[in-house]
């Protein structure tokens, strides 16, 4: 089963209809969605595999609602309720891109994960922001390691350069080193910033990462893999007909990924020895057509939904 630890919060999705005007109305079209990149990445990964999802939510009506929407897509959801739930302003402009306001009030107080929550996982997915505050940045460290100690694998996403900049640079590598996880995701300002992948090749501080494979989106462009010990390959991203919103889309391609991973023709090869190309590919075009369903729609939600 997969695991994916993490921020379950509301997203008010703002389509912009043309630039900002400061100091008067601009028009736009909202939207109100279950967000967070680790509550994505289960709602997109259930559908594929037996998913489950560990958070913190508020003890309020908008947390139980969003659990509830995130257990309807066949989602396992073990939340602690406390505080007040946590609200994300994205903010998207006519090409798709995003500005995002986050306030991720209680995502932030996980305070444990009961062993019965880790019970069964054979994989736990991390995004990069729930290293970000306390106590829930503890919490995840320590289920990562708890899961590797069971002889299951693990992920982590880089998540944002922003989140990055805030938390460190170095704090992060160093963290990464340590927890040495089977696989991390990273879009390309990501993997360059943080000298992982720069100009499509290795960059200087992926020796840190001896054992973890690299996977590197780069939007419509090609996705590198970089394994460990091999040549850095890539997998072409096939055409897209309508980009409206980009929100969601690397959490879309993270579950498409992991699903291919978990379906047990690579299990074995990445946590060993070394993965096969053919099956790495194979993870990478899932993730790819995952990540399309959603490029149409607002927020973190497919068209077809």
């Amino acid at each position: 089963m997969l695991g994916v630890l993490g921020d379950l919060v509301e997203d008010i999705v703002v389509w912009v209809a043309g630039p900002l005007r400061h100091g008067t109305d601009s028009a736009a079209r909202v939207f109100r969605q279950r967000g967070g990149s680790a509550a994505n990445v289960a709602a997109f990964a259930a559908g594929q595999c037996p998913t489950r999802f560990l958070g913190c939510v508020g003890d309020d009506p908008a947390g139980s609602a969003l659990a509830a929407e995130l257990a309807g897509h066949g989602v396992d959801v073990r939340v602690a309720h406390r505080g007040r739930t946590g609200s994300i302003v994205v903010l998207i402009d006519e090409e798709g891109e995003r500005t995002m306001l986050p306030d991720r009030g209680a995502a932030t107080l996980l305070e444990t994960v009961p062993d019965a929550w880790l019970a069964g996982l054979t994989h736990l997915h991390v995004p990069a922001y729930s290293f970000d505050g306390e106590p829930v940045g503890g919490t995840a460290v320590d289920a990562l390691r708890r899961v590797r100690a069971t002889g299951g694998t693990t992920s982590l996403d880089a998540s944002s350069t922003g989140m990055l900049e805030g938390f460190g640079r170095e704090r992060f590598l160093a963290l990464a080193t340590e927890l040495a996880p089977t696989l991390l995701f990273a879009n390309r300002a990501e993997s360059a910033y943080l000298g992982l992948l720069v100009d499509g090749r290795p960059g200087p501080e992926r020796a840190r990462l001896a054992t973890t494979t690299v996977v590197t989106k780069s939007g419509a462009e090609a996705t590198t893999i970089d394994v460990p010990g091999e040549e850095p390959f890539t997998v072409p991203v096939p055409p897209v007909g309508e980009v409206r919103d980009l929100t969601g889309a690397g959490d879309a391609f993270a579950a498409g990924f992991l699903a291919a991973f978990l379906d047990g023709r690579l299990t074995g090869r990445l946590s060993g020895a070394g993965p096969g190309a053919a099956g790495l590919r194979e993870a990478a075009a899932r993730g790819h057509r995952c990540a399309a369903r959603v490029l149409a729609s607002p927020g973190a939600s497919c068209a077809q939904d």
